[in-house]
């Protein structure tokens, strides 16, 4: 298997458009699978992105369209799953390909549904992928700061550095560095307790809680996500590292973090189910909140942020009574 080889973007919002710029920066062409043939159509016609990133200027002879999966997933060396946690297992339900022998790439940051597991456990599982051609694309990396060619980073982990290197440099560009690690496991799980504690720190904005409560707020936070990690995976990891603190301050305080803005209009007052409705992307913390209180069931790791995310989220208990709750907690 050649290693990253042909190139297939799974998905069409605007973390895999991002995605597929950086790739065609140093790719002749990519594969890219959309599931609406009207979206496709409009890319073709425009050039851009109908829907997500459209200021994002692509040369479309290089790009293969196709809606059907299996087409995509039989002519890529590697696979980039780019699809919303949520909806991820009704995308592959279409795939009847053998993907064993792929390098599959998942930049899907959230768990999967009713599973409860992450999203490479779940293709080892499920479509025996080895865990050795499994790989996952951390932050900390906004679609919207690489769409305007701001300075980021990003991190591969997979657990054979060789191939981190090799999808690493398929990234590589002027405005864009990477970072290789093989904490798989670690960067998947601190991707989705990011987004929670990125709703927390919105709600708190929403309630006008200040700037040293913010602070208090993500620093605990990132003590909450150590301890989870020490106990569902441990291995030997810097939690200072960018993947893990850069990833949760980018979430947890920029405008462009949909979960941030998800929780500040539930701080504002917003009913759980209107803020969902105004949001026009969707906020994983949502569903991540869920499923990560469920895992930690089995852990019994002391995560009070979590608890009062979850409190507000899924037991309608007000904001203002919730982080009450934890402000005691705080160290």
């Amino acid at each position: 298997m050649t290693i990253p080889g042909k190139i297939a973007i799974m998905g069409g919002g605007s973390w895999a458009t991002a995605l597929a710029k950086l790739v065609l920066n140093n790719a002749d062409n990519i594969l890219w699978y959309m599931r609406r043939d009207d979206r496709i159509a409009d890319f073709k016609q425009t050039g851009h992105n109908p829907v997500y990133l459209s200021d994002i200027a692509f040369d479309t002879s290089r790009i293969h369209f196709s809606s059907d999966i299996n087409e995509i997933a039989q002519a890529a060396d590697t696979l980039v799953l780019v699809t919303p946690s949520p909806y991820m297992k009704e995308h592959l339900k279409k795939l009847t390909t053998d993907i064993s022998g792929k390098f599959v790439v998942t930049a899907i940051k959230g768990i999967v549904p009713d599973e409860n597991m992450l999203v490479t456990e779940y293709l080892h599982e499920f479509y025996h992928v080895p865990e050795s051609q499994l790989a996952v694309i951390g932050g900390p990396c906004h679609a919207e700061e690489v769409a305007l060619e701001r300075l980021s980073y990003l991190t591969v982990g997979c657990t054979e550095v060789e191939r981190a290197h090799a999808l690493a440099n398929t990234l590589n560009s002027a405005k864009l560095k990477t970072i290789v690690s093989t904490d798989v496991r670690g960067i998947e799980y601190s991707a989705v307790l990011k987004n929670v504690y990125a709703i927390a720190a919105g709600i708190c904005h929403g309630m006008k809680s200040g700037d040293n409560f913010q602070a208090m707020l993500v620093s605990n936070a990132l003590n909450e996500m150590d301890r989870f990690l020490r106990v569902a995976s441990p291995c030997e990891r810097n939690i200072s590292d960018s993947v893990y603190l850069g990833d949760l301050l980018v979430t947890a305080y920029s405008r462009f973090s949909r979960n941030h803005n998800f929780g500040s209009m539930i701080g504002r007052g917003y009913s759980v189910n209107a803020a969902k409705m105004e949001m026009e992307m969707i906020a994983e913390g949502y569903f991540g909140t869920k499923c990560m209180y469920e895992i930690n069931e089995r852990y019994h790791v002391n995560m009070p942020i979590l608890q009062c995310v979850y409190d507000i989220l899924y037991k309608k208990v007000l904001p203002r009574h919730a982080i009450k709750q934890i402000y005691d907690t705080f160290l």
